[in-house]
């Protein structure tokens, strides 16, 4: 029995000296003018530091997307009818399965990306995946889309030759 008078004992010193500490900082929070300065500077200082935060996470998103896209390009696209077809279907495929995961929505909105950029009619898919991608990878991919100046919205492209776009016809 000892033990258990002794733990509650403890207990409940615990709890009076915490309840006794909230009383003590809300009682000065609410009387002194000094103290009250010094909590909004501090929140002040921290709201800039969050704010400083997202803005450089949001820089290096950025030039993450730049360089997947960059990269993208660089890899190059199928040509023939049949190679476009399956490249469709695979970073379809691949885009979906990395959003279910949600861990890297900059590689989701890549493989979506690369999946627009042989579709015959990227204004089409467009609509397909407002309704179907989710937001986060849809923000990423339409800053991809805005990055890529080769990349026509009204079904052609331009800028990958000739062969590129006598066969963009008939790919779903």
């Amino acid at each position: 029995m000892r033990t258990s008078v002794l733990v509650a004992a403890s207990a409940g010193t615990i709890i009076t000296g915490l309840l006794a500490y909230a009383v003590y900082f809300d009682h000065k929070r609410q009387t002194d003018p000094e103290f009250r300065k010094s909590l909004k500077r501090n929140n002040r200082k921290l709201a800039k530091a969050v704010q400083e935060e997202q803005a450089a996470h949001g820089a290096a998103q950025r030039d993450a997307i730049k360089q997947a896209v960059q990269s993208a390009k660089e890899e190059g696209f199928p040509v023939d009818l049949e190679e476009k077809e399956s490249y469709f279907m695979n970073q379809v495929a691949k885009g979906e399965g990395l959003c279910a995961e949600g861990s890297n929505n900059v590689e989701a909105a890549l493989a979506f990306y690369k999946a627009l950029k042989v579709y015959p009619q990227p204004k089409d898919l467009i609509s397909i995946y407002d309704k179907t991608v989710p937001k986060e990878c849809l923000e990423i991919l339409a800053e991809m889309v805005a990055m890529d100046t080769t990349l026509n919205l009204d079904g052609t492209f331009t800028g990958e030759g000739p062969a590129a776009n006598a066969d963009n016809h008939g790919v779903e």
